[in-house]
C-alpha cells in the first residue's frame, strides 16, 4: 500500500534515555494516586483527573503529552471500550485506503481491524517509535478527551463513537469475562455481573466514568463541529451508508461521482458489516498481538453487535439505574439516547 515510511510523530527531544526517565517519573507519580478498590487480581487501576485508568495506559497517556507530535493530517478514532471501535476502524480504514487496493487484497481480509490501526496508549508504551513508522493517518485511542495530548485535541480531527450505556455495559462485561478467563485460565469470581455492574455505575470501569467520557467528546463536538465528528453506534447501524459518506467528507476523502456510480460506498458498507467481518477466517481463528502478554483471540471483538441486547441480561432495576444515571448526567447537555428500561 502506498503509505509513507517516515512521518515523524515523536518530538525532536525524544530519546531512549529521556523516555525512560519520563516513564520513571510518571510511574512514581501514578503510585500516589487513588487506587481502585477492591483490588483487581491482575491490574492496578488509578484515578487521575476524574477518570480511572489501568496504570500502564495512564503512564503512556502522560508520556505522550510531552513527546507526541501528530501530523496535522492525522485523524484520531476515539471511543470508550465496547462502543463500536472495531467497526469504526474497519469503515474508516476502508474509506482512507480505497484507492490503494482492489478490494480483493485489502489488509482487512487478513488482519483484524485493530492490527490495521494502532492504539495510542497501548502501542506507544511498548514501542514509541511505531508512531514514526506508521504511514497511515489513522490512529485510535480510548483516552478521555481531557487527557489527550494538546497536540491532538487542538490540531487534529477526531471521530468519536459512543453507544447506549446499557448495551455498552453488557458488551464490556462479556469482553472482560473472555479476556480474563483466557489470562487466568478460569473465570474470576471477582468479576461476576453484579460486581462489574456496580463498578460501571460507580464510574470505575476502565476509562470511566463512561458518561463523563461521552460528555467530554460531545461538548468538544458542539464547540468545534468541524474538528470533532460525534457519532452514535445506533445511528451508524440505522444509516450506515449515509454515515460512511459523511465520514468520508469529514476525513477529506469524499467519494467522487464516479465512485458513487460504481457503488464504492456500498461495497465498503458490505465488507465492513458485522457478518462479513466476523466470518473472515482471520477473525474466527486469528490472534491479536500474538506472542505478547496481551495476546487475545480475534473472536472476542465480534460477539453480536446488536442494539438492545441489554434486555437479555439486565433486570428492570438494573436497567432503570443506568437510565437514571444517564438522565442525570446528560439532561443539560442536549445529548440523548432513545433506548430506556421502558422501551
Amino acid at each position: 500500500m502506498s503509505f509513507s515510511s517516515k512521518v515523524g510523530r515523536l518530538c525532536g527531544n525524544y530519546g531512549s534515555e529521556n523516555f525512560n526517565e519520563m516513564r520513571k517519573k510518571y510511574k512514581e507519580m501514578i503510585s500516589t494516586l487513588p487506587k481502585r478498590m477492591p483490588h483487581h487480581p491482575l491490574y492496578d487501576f488509578y484515578q487521575y483527573e476524574g477518570f480511572w485508568y489501568y496504570s500502564g495506559y495512564l503512564e503512556a497517556a502522560l508520556c505522550m503529552q510531552q513527546s507526541f507530535n501528530p501530523q496535522p493530517s492525522d485523524i484520531f478514532l476515539c471511543s470508550a471500550p465496547k462502543t463500536g471501535t472495531t467497526w469504526l476502524k474497519a469503515l474508516t480504514f476502508s474509506i482512507i485506503t480505497r484507492h490503494d487496493d482492489d478490494f480483493a487484497n485489502n489488509p482487512l481480509l487478513t488482519k483484524v481491524p485493530h492490527d490495521c490501526i494502532p492504539f495510542l496508549e497501548v502501542d506507544f508504551l511498548s514501542n514509541p517509535k511505531i508512531l514514526d513508522t506508521v504511514g497511515l493517518s489513522l490512529l485510535a485511542t480510548h483516552l478521555p478527551y481531557t487527557i489527550l495530548p494538546k497536540s491532538v485535541s487542538h490540531n487534529c480531527k477526531i471521530i468519536y463513537i459512543c453507544r447506549e450505556p446499557k448495551d455498552t455495559f453488557v458488551s464490556w462485561w462479556h469482553f472482560i469475562q473472555k479476556i480474563e478467563a483466557k489470562i487466568t485460565k478460569t473465570p474470576l469470581v471477582t468479576l461476576d455481573e453484579e460486581s462489574m455492574f456496580n463498578m460501571f455505575c460507580q464510574g470505575k470501569s476502565g476509562y470511566g466514568p463512561y458518561w463523563d467520557h461521552v460528555l467530554g467528546y460531545w461538548k468538544a463536538s458542539v464547540e468545534r463541529p468541524d474538528r470533532v465528528f460525534f457519532l452514535k453506534y445506533e445511528d451508524l447501524k440505522e444509516d450506515t451508508l449515509g454515515y460512511v459518506k459523511k465520514l468520508a467528507e469529514f476525513m477529506d476523502k469524499p467519494f467522487s461521482k464516479e465512485e458513487q456510480d460504481l457503488g464504492v460506498p456500498q461495497e465498503i458498507v458490505a465488507r465492513c458489516d458485522f457478518e462479513s467481518l466476523s466470518n473472515l477466517e482471520v477473525n474466527k481463528s486469528g490472534m491479536h498481538r500474538p506472542e505478547t502478554t496481551q495476546e487475545i483471540s480475534n473472536t472476542v471483538f465480534f460477539r453480536k453487535g446488536e442494539i438492545g441486547d441489554w434486555k437479555n441480561y439486565l433486570t428492570k432495576d438494573m436497567a432503570k439505574l443506568i437510565d437514571d444515571i444517564t438522565y442525570d448526567k446528560f439532561q443539560s447537555s442536549g445529548l440523548t439516547f432513545t433506548s430506556s428500561a421502558c422501551n
